[in-house]
């Protein structure tokens, strides 16, 4: 999956922003559409990262919490667009303490070694 490279919320972020400014200056989406869309694309993503991860839960869960807030406003939950953000903060936070102990960069330790001063 060369195309999330190490930034797939990016992609999610950017697909969710996209949805939003195309309806806000004309496309015909339907707020229902729209949950949908963001929703589709947040289970996607947060299960695309669980799998290259091996064993990051975290992202998962993180795509669920995105997909279901998404869902429950296209359904009639009437939070404004901050009280989502702060939601979602959160959620990604707790996520991201939770998963900064559980993953490891696919490079070799020895790559992001510091390399020795010399002429100093």
């Amino acid at each position: 999956m060369k195309i999330f490279n190490r930034e797939p919320a990016l992609w999610l972020g950017l697909v969710a922003i996209g949805v939003k400014l195309l309806a806000a200056f004309g496309l015909d989406v339907s707020a229902d559409q729209q949950a949908v869309i963001n929703a589709v694309a947040a289970a996607l993503v947060g299960l695309a990262l669980a799998v290259m991860a091996h064993d990051a839960i975290g992202a998962a869960v993180l795509g669920f919490a995105q997909a279901a807030l998404a869902l429950a406003v296209g359904f009639g939950l009437n939070w404004s667009a901050e009280q989502q953000a702060v939601v979602l903060a959160a959620a990604a936070a707790v996520v991201a303490m939770w998963d900064r102990t559980q993953i490891t960069a696919p490079v070799p330790a020895a790559a992001v070694q510091r390399a020795p001063l010399t002429g100093v």
